[in-house]
């Protein structure tokens, strides 16, 4: 956990282009507001009884069960996949590829596909979307903020002004290194 205390946990799929708006946002935002960020890949078709993106999410879990360091960059480059590029996600072979431009090492990305059908990711991903439930959420993203060991939980990509109030940090828009005011 940050120094400060601080947690946020974002439960997200990268089915969701609201998702990935957040994702981009609290990704720039953890070291200006000194936070925890947890990633937290769930299945939104598991909260709104939709499919599309089962495999990917299984895909992230695994990588974050077995190479948690690539779970950001697997995760954007899946979203970058589908939303930017218009290309499939479904398919093993555009898993691979993503994995491959995020950086992970051929056999490394292999495993991890291998590793979809597993029970214990299967389990993880089910887990992560029903403590996603549990904290009421109906749709993704949710972010968690957890100040002071009490959880607050925030839908979609539109609450960050909300957020840096709740932790007593400045919102300074969704790029603070362009708007950060200069000294």
């Amino acid at each position: 956990m940050a120094a400060s205390g601080k947690l946020l946990e974002l439960f997200y799929d990268v089915v969701s282009p609201y998702s990935w708006l957040a994702f981009e946002v609290l990704c720039r935002y953890r070291n200006v507001w000194n936070v925890d960020l947890r990633l937290r890949p769930g299945f939104l078709g598991g909260l709104m009884n939709l499919s599309g993106s089962l495999q990917a999410m299984r895909f992230v879990t695994a990588v974050e069960m077995k190479h948690p360091e690539f779970v950001e960059s697997v995760s954007r480059e899946l979203w970058m996949r589908i939303w930017s590029r218009d290309e499939d996600i479904t398919q093993p072979e555009s898993l691979l590829a993503a994995a491959s431009k995020a950086g992970v090492q051929p056999q490394h990305a292999k495993e991890l596909l291998g590793m979809i059908s597993n029970p214990d990711v299967k389990n993880r991903l089910k887990q992560t979307t029903d403590e996603a439930a549990k904290h009421g959420a109906f749709g993704m993203p949710v972010i968690v903020v957890h100040v002071d060991g009490v959880p607050h939980m925030f839908f979609g990509s539109d609450r960050f002004e909300l957020i840096a109030y709740l932790l007593r940090e400045k919102w300074f828009g969704p790029v603070p290194s362009r708007n950060a005011p200069k000294l």
